[in-house]
């Protein structure tokens, strides 16, 4: 056994942690989504509550995971790593914790404070009610969305010790107290109020999700040490790498600000009907593409450079993680196009979310499905980059993305539905078919740039055919299942169409050897290596 396998099964298992921890969250986040669309369907008040949760959430998105992941994990994985270094490493830890909690202290208060001109930007097309409700939800969010950044602090800590379940599984409760909300107002209050309570619930879960993992953080960050300490070499490499992460993070909140602006535009629903999509969206692009590249960034820091064995190492990793991704997003891909319905059906429908309002979020969902794969690949691709402190490469390509998908976006959303005799409120298909295409252009480029460090990087061809061919087989008898069991109540119905193709995917991988997907029943005793 080579010294590198342990290694690789290691990156493995701590894939399938992360993954695990992020599907019981989305999971339960779906149960959340499914008691938001039955007390609030596609009302005034459920764009508005959508709406405001995006701006505090940019925040989030800016200040949180990915942007400090990039920058912190690399530096202090390195740092434990060496021998005597760790209580450096814990001084660099609580220098990027206390700038990081000072920096939102002041972007939190100045959020309140601007918040009607952060409405007007986000949703132009707000009038009246509707939009002081939304100014309303957001001044209450804020402070719940700083809390969830100083979340992140702990998890680059707990990832780098690959500590890896909890802070991925902690958001079920932030779901969990939404929840509790929604089941205890829902019934005896008016819309605007109950949306107002489920703010005050958002931010209760936030309390409760830095709670759980500062204990952990603690425990290896040692004894309190506040300061700043620029004049940290170590310190200043992760403030440099983690300007172009935010700027990165940036620029994909504009392209989420671009998008949110044109669905305010459309008619009535818009704005919450991409909500439902992203939600069904987020699930594999988390579990199977963000679990990867996390698993595999402290596995790369330590491990990649310029010499010949390196690059060997992070191109084994590399295409090793890419077939993993590909393995469960292929038939992910297939089902939202081919079974997208019953999914949102399973998901949303119930009470005022009717089976026309399945409809427009199964075709909106079906163009978002069409660059999945593309989003889950290249955020494998930028941790290449990221392992080498070079933060700056996957700017540069998101630049060329949200451009690209802002001017298609606005074309096929405004203009598409026209060309072609559709409503103006499947322009929102557009814009998520202007995403996809920009997708798969951000991601040939990364991976252009990997190969220029790594060698031939790609996803190999004969694999990609059998997971098509597997997906494509198995969709057939869900489409016919699909079919006979229209009458059924949405939860009976999805449950059984979407097992039959789960079962039928993972019999015709297993028949076709791809070991990604039968690794897994190995490991749980369910089929013999």
């Amino acid at each position: 056994m080579s010294a590198e396998q342990p290694q690789r099964r290691r990156s493995g298992r701590n894939a399938a942690l992360i993954g695990a921890g992020i599907m019981l969250s989305r999971l339960v986040g779906f149960v959340r989504e499914r008691v938001f669309a039955h007390y609030f369907g596609n009302s005034d008040a459920a764009d508005a509550f959508k709406a405001a949760l995006k701006i505090p959430n940019l925040l989030q998105n800016l200040f949180g995971d990915q942007a400090l992941s990039a920058s912190f994990i690399p530096v202090y994985t390195r740092l434990w790593e060496r021998d005597g270094e760790a209580e450096e490493a814990r001084r660099v830890a609580w220098a990027v914790g206390t700038l990081l909690a000072l920096a939102m202290a002041v972007l939190v208060l100045a959020g309140m404070l601007a918040t009607p001109v952060l409405i007007d930007l986000i949703a132009p097309g707000f009038e009246g009610a509707k939009r002081e409700l939304a100014i309303r939800l957001v001044r209450i969010l804020f402070p719940g969305i700083g809390l969830l950044v100083l979340a992140a602090w702990c998890l680059g800590i707990l990832n780098s010790h690959r500590k890896m379940f909890l802070p991925y599984v902690a958001p079920v409760l932030w779901n969990a107290a939404m929840i509790a909300v929604l089941v205890g107002a829902g019934r005896s209050s008016s819309q605007e109020r109950l949306a107002v309570l489920l703010a005050w619930g958002a931010v209760a879960g936030s309390m409760l999700q830095l709670a759980v993992q500062l204990p952990g953080a603690l425990r290896f960050a040692g004894r309190f040490q506040i300061g700043l300490r620029l004049r940290s070499a170590y310190v200043r490499t992760v403030l440099r790498n983690f300007l172009p992460s935010v700027t990165a993070r940036g620029v994909n909140q504009v392209a989420a600000y671009v998008d949110q602006v044109i669905a305010s535009f459309l008619p009535t629903g818009a704005v919450a009907a991409l909500s439902y999509v992203q939600t069904l969206y987020i699930l594999p692009v988390s579990v199977f593409g963000m679990a990867n590249a996390n698993a595999e960034l402290p596995e790369m820091s330590a491990e990649i450079d310029a010499s010949e064995k390196g690059q060997q190492l992070g191109r084994e990793r590399l295409i090793a993680g890419l077939r993993r991704v590909a393995a469960f997003v292929v038939p992910s891909v297939v089902a939202f196009i081919a079974l997208g319905d019953t999914i949102a059906a399973l998901v949303f429908q119930t009470g005022r979310f009717g089976r026309e309002d399945v409809r427009y979020v199964w075709i909106v969902l079906a163009a978002a499905a069409i660059g999945l794969l593309a989003a889950t690949l290249g955020r494998l691709y930028a941790s290449v980059f990221w392992a080498r402190h070079d933060t700056r490469t996957p700017l540069r390509f998101a630049l060329v993305r949200v451009a690209l998908g802002a001017g298609l976006g606005w074309l096929l959303a405004f203009h598409g539905p026209g060309w072609f005799g559709l409503p103006r409120s499947l322009g929102l298909a557009g814009l998520t078919l202007a995403a996809s295409t920009a997708g798969w252009v951000e991601q040939q480029l990364l991976r252009r740039a990997a190969e220029k460090l790594l060698g031939r990087v790609g996803l190999p061809l004969g694999f990609a055919l059998r997971c098509w061919g597997a997906a494509l087989a198995a969709a057939v008898p869900a489409l016919g299942l699909k079919l006979v069991l229209g009458a059924l109540p949405p939860l009976l119905a999805g449950f059984l169409v979407c097992t039959v193709f789960g079962l039928g995917y993972l019999a015709l991988a297993s028949g076709l050897g791809i070991a990604e997907v039968t690794a897994p029943l190995a490991a749980l005793g369910l089929r013999k290596r």
